[in-house]
């Protein structure tokens, strides 16, 4: 390896939606993993492919996790193919597999992310051609193996994707409602929120249920993981007997993990379309859910203390009242001996200031989570 190249001090990326970071750090330091250190875009941990593992299979607010293979000077195409052709890719590639690139670049003199993925593309396939005698296919749709090229300021880094598709989907959602928060979203409002995952929980918004099922999944220590088929390192030419073993160990041990959830998780909403969402959604993931057609302001506390968390609408897809700001101000004054917690736009107007807040983007709306801690209540 050159001067110009290095690894980074952890094998590992997690990628995460913009603002989300501290929470996905927190989420990887409770699953015992080390090395992790948040940064732009996602959280750096790990050493072991283990860890991997286990950050595919339980994190709720991960998009994907990423091994960094290598970072190098990138002034022009040449330096991207030769810095791309030296990273050695029978590891995970042969020709009976298939292979997609993506690319993103800012402040670089390559601009073309099309043409900096199909480069990409080249020097790996150029590689496998002249080790192998043959070369594997593309396939964009369902690829055995992804990479990531990102690009900044002239520097490429080059990205093998252990989780495949998204991490997002956590494979309970059926149904959903005209605007649906992703679950990692969800995950990551509910985390925010500092309910104590043993009482309670309220939302007043439901729609399809998205937040009182990632936080009863959750609750119930169910890894989000073990809804999916397989992840993407159980595509590569290296998962060999030994990294099957692994994750067939970390799965039993998920299975294990989960037990039975004694909670209420309580949702109401005015759209009779999204509570039967909601009802499918809960069906699927196996969790009773207290549902009613009922509107926000009708929301009432119905023990001692628990949580709150709502996502109300925007105006974007969903119209929202002129009042719904004041009226929200309410039921969080109602519920003040419950963590609450709320994300809307950064310009939403609610009268009852936030204990705290942390800037984040839903999609590409600029949102803020906003944080009511419980207070005592006095008889």
């Amino acid at each position: 390896m050159t001067e110009q190249e290095r690894r980074p001090t952890a094998r590992f990326f997690a990628t995460a939606a913009k603002g989300t970071e501290p929470l996905l750090r927190d989420e990887l330091h409770e699953l015992g993993l080390r090395r992790v250190r948040a940064d732009r875009g996602g959280v750096h941990f790990g050493a072991e492919l283990s860890d991997a593992y286990r950050a595919c299979l339980w994190s709720r607010i991960a998009l994907r996790v990423l091994e960094p293979l290598v970072e190098f000077a990138c002034p022009h195409e040449d330096a991207l193919y030769e810095g791309v052709k030296g990273v050695d890719w029978t590891r995970v590639l042969d020709a009976r597999r298939t292979l997609a690139v993506r690319a993103a670049c800012r402040s670089s003199r390559l601009t073309h992310t099309q043409y900096i993925a199909q480069r990409t593309k080249d020097a790996v396939v150029d590689q496998l051609r002249e080790r192998l005698g043959a070369r594997p296919s593309v396939d964009r749709q369902d690829p055995d193996v992804q990479l990531f090229v990102h690009l900044v300021k002239d520097r490429a880094t080059i990205y093998l994707d252990h989780s495949g598709d998204s991490l997002h989907a956590h494979g309970f959602r059926a149904a959903q409602g005209a605007a649906p928060i992703k679950e990692t979203l969800a995950s990551a409002l509910v985390r925010y929120s500092g309910w104590d995952r043993e009482s309670p929980l309220v939302d007043p918004m439901c729609g399809s249920g998205t937040l009182l099922l990632e936080a009863g999944l959750w609750a119930a220590r169910r890894a989000p993981g073990l809804a999916r088929s397989d992840f993407g390192f159980e595509r590569w030419a290296d998962f060999d007997d030994q990294a099957r073993a692994t994750i067939t160990r970390l799965r039993e041990e998920a299975r294990d993990a989960a037990k039975p959830l004694s909670l209420s998780l309580i949702g109401s909403d005015t759209d009779a379309g999204a509570l039967e969402a909601a009802r499918a959604n809960a069906e699927q993931a196996g969790l009773r859910v207290n549902l009613r057609l009922a509107p926000v302001t009708s929301a009432a506390p119905s023990a001692d203390g628990g949580g709150l968390v709502v996502n109300p609408p925007y105006g974007e897809r969903l119209r929202r009242d002129e009042n719904l700001g004041a009226d929200l101000a309410k039921v969080l004054q109602r519920f003040e001996a419950y963590e609450r917690a709320l994300i809307v736009p950064r310009q939403f107007d609610l009268p009852l200031r936030a204990d705290k807040f942390l800037m984040v983007f839903n999609g590409a709306i600029e949102c803020e989570l906003r944080r009511y801690e419980a207070r005592r209540v006095t008889p």
